[in-house]
């Protein structure tokens, strides 16, 4: 069956060390609960995974965690040079990953060395060996998790608005050029996104208010509303995106 954003389940919470906090006692369940393989997860950028990767870190939450059974990939990645400030795996490394015991054959960054167009050909490579098939198949998720947040635009990951990589049918991994936005990008693809059991969305801070609320309709004319999910859709949102009192 799959879940479109109409019937996503939206959890209200205090606010986005909140948010960060649910994240983090997520991803602990998943691996506990996964029953064979490594759990896959696709991280996200932005100021609330930043909090969630510092939580993650402290040793007292890192040990509730076999990183031996984690897979890390990523949503989207904007196409700069690693180290860049603005590259999500690079605040994931600094904030989480390099402190904590998980291999690194098992950490799967977005390539950003050569086209953009090459590199996401190079990503699908990394996510078939990873899947163990060339297509995607109904009732075998790529991801357990993947970690979406919502812009003020009703971007998601890097599926901006007008962007052409919002058509693909097939591929998992696409390229984004926003005029909005700052660096060339790669992105996980819907056909990608709606391949997993569980897809969250973190949605923090007043800004986001009207934009939640088309989200929460299933809004078809912005990027975010056409998530589907084979699994189920989560919305993790503070108070202050909910229009709600805290």
């Amino acid at each position: 069956m799959t879940t479109d954003m109409r019937y996503a389940v939206v959890d209200v919470l205090k606010d986005a060390d909140a948010v960060a906090m649910k994240m983090a006692e997520l991803l602990i369940e998943t691996v506990r609960n996964k029953r064979d393989g490594k759990a896959r997860i696709a991280l996200s950028g932005g100021s609330t995974p930043k909090k969630l990767f510092s939580i993650l870190a402290r040793p007292e939450v890192a040990q509730q965690i076999d990183w031996s059974r984690v897979e890390i990939f990523y949503g989207d990645e904007r196409h700069v040079p690693e180290g860049h400030e603005d590259s999500n795996h690079t605040s994931a490394k600094t904030l989480l990953l390099s402190k904590v015991a998980i291999p690194a054959a098992q950490i799967h960054p977005m390539p950003t060395k050569g086209t953009a167009q090459a590199d996401a050909a190079q990503y699908q490579t990394v996510l078939e060996h990873a899947y163990g098939r060339k297509t995607l198949e109904a009732g075998h998720p790529l991801f357990d998790i993947v970690m979406l947040g919502l812009g003020t635009d009703g971007h998601t990951a890097s599926l901006f608005p007008g962007e052409a990589v919002l058509q693909e049918k097939t591929a998992w991994v696409g390229v984004s050029a926003p005029k909005t936005a700052p660096h060339e990008r790669l992105t996980l693809t819907y056909p990608a996104i709606a391949s997993s059991k569980l897809v969250v969305f973190l949605v923090t801070g007043e800004n986001k208010v009207p934009m939640l609320a088309r989200l929460r309709q299933g809004d078809g004319s912005i990027p975010s509303g056409c998530i589907v999910s084979e699994g189920e859709i989560l919305i993790l949102a503070d108070s202050a995106a909910a229009g709600e009192p805290s």
